[in-house]
């Protein structure tokens, strides 16, 4: 019998056509575990689907299956417990947990990559991975929004300024206000729902780029793995990660919601605001100044927007003029997405826990509210109803702001005299228009500020998180 020859290769799970060991360098510059083994649950998971759809066509038998179930049920305990040994010389996560799973189950263990490449695995685990994670997410923002609808329910009434150009416009109600942010993370949410539809597509049974010679069932995997149905082409199933850019983009974007949100509390925290509270435990102090109470938490969620719009470009460059079908740039994935799956889990769940919380000062936002003549818009309105064009109209309401600015008060505090000087038809009933509580009931429409108006709105939106699942 001829002797087995010698593998001079450090990798005995590829090495068979090389004759010369990876350079040591280079074996931890294209080495992945110490991130990628991130995944091991999901790849063991997809490792047990399909030892059982290899053993269901027959490419395994009932006693090998056996054997590769239980030796990776062992490998997950060990992974679990802290006591798996991983290792740069076997690359990454698949060759760590194959390689020890022969070690437990001998010959039996070589037999589980058949029909497989780390090409289709890697690009199922990501999925995986993702699924998962995104579940997690939504769960998190599905407790922010009903936070936000608590925040808003007592306050449908409460008036303040609202602004354009940060600048007092028009009255709103705090209620009205919030229900904005929650219109905002509901569209993120809904982003995040339709990507994991479209994530959940199983690429196993690709192999490494054309399918395999096995007579594989990838539906039977599919279904096993909770897929909606495996991918329809082998080429595009390894090498694209549009999934993850997708999911990425839906990040970027929610947390450039948040960054909006985060900029209000961290004014309206502010001595020069001060419109709302945030409770202690959200909060730090100064290590040289003892009054301080700096609103942390919006702070740094406006901050980490950086990192994920970061990440965003990373991957679409990293997928930029790529040509089919899987390339080791491929490798560099995984870090990015990672970090965004953290980074906007984080945010929402530190969110989620912040704003039932929060206390609005509400005597604060009303005497905001009557600075700044925001009722300017009500006065003109006033005078259209009386038969003025609204162009002249706006250069009365102009001059009485100017009559306003000069003596400081507001319209509400001029008299009916010194109002008619700007224009005759103005009259008594006027000042029903000008108080900030005429002002918000007076946008009692769909989608306005009025106090009824916006509870009508509190409650749609918690039917609508039903319709939705959140």
């Amino acid at each position: 019998m001829a002797s087995k020859p010698d593998n001079p290769s450090n990798n005995a799970l590829w090495g068979g056509r090389f004759t010369e060991s990876t350079d040591a360098f280079v074996q931890a510059f294209t080495a992945s575990v110490s991130f990628d083994q991130r995944l091991f649950q999901e790849d063991i998971e997809g490792s047990r689907a399909h030892a059982r759809m290899l053993c269901r066509v027959g490419v395994l038998t009932k006693t090998e299956q056996a054997l590769i179930l239980k030796g990776l049920d062992e490998i997950e305990a060990e992974i679990t417990a802290g006591t798996f040994t991983w290792s740069v010389e076997r690359e990454d996560v698949h060759m760590n947990i194959e390689a020890r799973l022969t070690e437990k189950i001998g010959e039996a263990g070589k037999k589980l990559h058949t029909g497989r490449s780390r090409n289709d695995q890697i690009a199922t685990d990501i999925r995986l991975h993702l699924r998962s994670e995104t579940t997690a997410i939504l769960a998190e923002i599905s407790r922010l929004l009903h936070g936000l609808l608590t925040l808003a329910e007592p306050h449908t009434g409460t008036i303040m300024p609202g602004f354009t150009h940060l600048q007092t416009a028009q009255p709103v109600t705090f209620g009205h206000h919030v229900l904005a942010w929650f219109e905002m993370i509901l569209r993120d949410a809904g982003r995040l729902i339709d990507c994991q539809r479209r994530l959940n597509m199983m690429p196993l049974g690709a192999a490494a780029l054309a399918g395999t010679s096995y007579p594989i069932d990838r539906h039977f995997t599919a279904e096993l793995l909770g897929f909606d149905a495996p991918t329809e082409n082998s080429l595009d199933a390894v090498s694209d990660r549009d999934f993850a850019i997708e999911f990425c983009a839906a990040a970027a974007l929610c947390m450039t919601h948040f960054t909006r949100i985060a900029e209000e509390l961290v004014l309206w925290t502010s001595a020069q605001f001060d419109f709302i509270e945030l409770p202690d435990r959200f909060c730090t102090g100064s290590s040289i100044m003892p009054q301080k109470k700096n609103p942390d938490v919006p702070e740094l969620v406006r901050g980490k927007v950086g990192r994920v719009n970061g990440h965003l470009i990373s991957l679409l460059t990293l997928m930029k003029s790529q040509p089919l079908a899987y390339n080791k740039d491929n490798q560099e994935d995984k870090e990015p997405l990672f970090d965004t799956i953290n980074t906007l889990r984080d945010s929402v769940r530190a969110f989620a826990d912040m704003m039932p919380a929060i206390k609005p000062k509400t005597d604060n936002m009303r005497n905001a509210a009557q600075q700044g003549f925001s009722t300017a818009t009500d006065l003109a309105d006033y005078l259209v109803r009386k038969g003025l064009p609204f162009r002249d109209a706006h250069e009365v309401v102009g001059q009485a702001v100017r009559l306003g600015v000069d003596t400081q008060r507001d319209l509400s505090e001029m008299s009916l005299t010194e109002l008619q000087q700007f224009s005759p038809i103005i009259d008594g009933d006027v000042f029903d228009v000008l108080t900030l509580e005429g002002s918000v009931a007076a946008r009692n429409h769909f989608g306005g500020t009025a106090p009824d108006q916006v509870k009508q709105a509190i409650q749609r939106a918690r039917q609508r998180l039903t319709e939705a699942g959140l």
